[in-house]
């Protein structure tokens, strides 16, 4: 059974947690803060939380997933990495990833997940409940897909993207990183990096954003 720490203490990381409660061969023993000290002095799901700074000490015996929605994930990652810890993926059973494609290092793929053939999924890529994604397609480090989100075939999705609940993609788009896709847009032609999108079909609301 592989010991796992879940970086993050606030919904999602329940979130992520109950997942792995679904797998047998995945023991979460504590969570990890690194903002906020005094939420070390609780529990979480009646586990302890870690300071970031005294977590060296697990990496002989444990790996690591990042539970954080934002974008903005890498600086907690590279945090844990300094300290030693590795990570590990996770794909929730009754999510179906073709044999065909490849999952990056601490990415987490949810339940009821579809990922078609010949694709790639980068490293610390959060994939939410019930997303789909296309064969042919390439999605970058540290990007979030959002519930129901469906990807489609030969699209490539940028580093540090995040692709809103219900959003479409359609076939052979590229979306820049650090972009955001509103929830429920329609993507029908490129989307620059650093970019907004919104709507039916999908429009720039706003330029120079850092992701979400």
């Amino acid at each position: 059974m592989e010991r796992v720490l879940i970086l993050g203490n606030r919904a999602l990381a329940e979130e992520v947690w109950d997942l792995l409660s679904d797998m047998t061969d995945f023991e979460v023993t504590a969570f990890v803060e690194n903002m906020d000290r005094a939420r070390c002095a609780e529990k979480l799901e009646g586990l302890p939380i870690l300071w970031i700074d005294d977590i060296a000490p697990y990496a002989k015996t444990h790996k690591a997933i990042c539970a954080l929605g934002t974008t903005h994930r890498k600086r907690f990652i590279e945090q844990a990495a300094a300290l030693g810890l590795q990570f590990a993926t996770f794909v929730h059973p009754t999510a179906r990833i073709s044999t065909h494609s490849s999952i990056g290092e601490g990415t987490i793929i949810s339940s009821g997940v579809m990922v078609a053939t010949r694709t790639e999924i980068g490293r610390h890529v959060f994939v939410n409940r019930g997303v789909l994604v296309g064969h042919h397609t390439h999605v970058g480090d540290y990007v979030s897909l959002m519930p129901g989100a469906n990807i489609a075939g030969k699209c490539r999705i940028g580093e540090a993207t995040y692709v809103g609940m219900g959003a479409i993609v359609v076939d052979g788009m590229t979306v820049g990183a650090h972009s955001v896709v509103g929830a429920g847009a329609v993507v029908t032609k490129d989307v620059p990096d650093n970019v907004q999108v919104v709507g039916v079909p999908a429009r720039i609301v706003k330029e120079n954003i850092p992701g979400r």
